[in-house]
């Protein structure tokens, strides 16, 4: 190989919750990168997700929007089936979708909440992966980035326990996939997010308490959605081949193994 980014290039890659955030920065840095197709799946907010879809462009890569519900069961079955017609040309796959979708503590917790929760953070990415993860096999190549978070290893703040436990469970997923899929040539891995200045604090933190973050973190800055976004395509490049069940934590030193 002649590069880091070969493996990347000429590829297809999905991108789940790619409508804004560290998404839309990661299929932005995978067209950079030379993917020739990037698959921008999308909840809600389909204004965002062309703003991703003309930045990918804009690299010349070919795209396409993806919308699906991934906090419900039909939802999630309804997309997997969807990308079972379509899996065999997936190369890349990064599993960034998720929300805390409120803080809420535990006399607050009901069943449908729990259920949205590690329907869109934890189930989503089982299933997808599923009807993915055949095809990659078959070629005997493929990356898989998943995308967990610092509060997997703290608990997170207040109101964010379930959150926490989804992405935690992101992170042992994320070894067991490994260990499953290496054999067959594919890598599995995953990015571990710190507090990032976006649109997901926005909706969860006050600027006071992003602040406070800031001046407590050693590199004294919150994180961009494009410095979480070139780990994971280092994470689908060549140059991380023999990497594998790794989660890498993207956080200026917050919190360190």
């Amino acid at each position: 190989m002649d590069s880091d980014s070969d493996f990347v290039r000429g590829s297809t890659a999905l991108v789940t919750g790619a409508s804004r955030g560290i998404g839309a920065a990661t299929a932005d840095a995978l067209a950079r990168e030379g993917a020739a197709r990037v698959l921008i799946h999308y909840g809600g907010y389909r204004e965002g997700a062309e703003k991703t879809l003309a930045a990918v462009r804009g690299h010349g890569a070919d795209g396409e929007l993806l919308q699906a519900d991934l906090e419900t069961d039909d939802g999630i079955r309804a997309f997997a089936d969807h990308l079972h017609a379509r899996a065999h040309r997936i190369d890349v796959l990064v599993n960034n979708a998720g929300s805390m979708l409120r803080r809420a503590k535990l006399a607050e917790y009901t069943e449908d909440l729990y259920d949205r929760v590690m329907n869109l953070n934890v189930k989503s990415v089982l299933f997808i992966t599923q009807a993915i993860a055949p095809y990659m096999i078959e070629r005997g190549r493929g990356a898989i980035v998943n995308v967990s978070s610092i509060s997997a290893r703290t608990g997170g703040g207040p109101g964010s326990m379930i959150y926490s436990a989804a992405k935690a469970a992101i992170s042992t997923l994320t070894k067991g996939l490994a260990k499953e899929l290496a054999p067959h040539g594919v890598r599995v891995n995953a990015v571990s997010p710190g507090t990032v200045d976006n649109h997901f604090h926005e909706q969860f933190s006050s600027r006071e308490t992003l602040e406070n973050v800031r001046q407590s973190t050693p590199a004294r800055t919150l994180g961009t959605n494009e410095e979480v976004a070139d780990v994971i395509a280092f994470l689908c490049s060549e140059g991380a081949r023999f990497i594998h069940g790794q989660t890498i934590e993207v956080n200026g030193g917050t919190f360190m193994i």
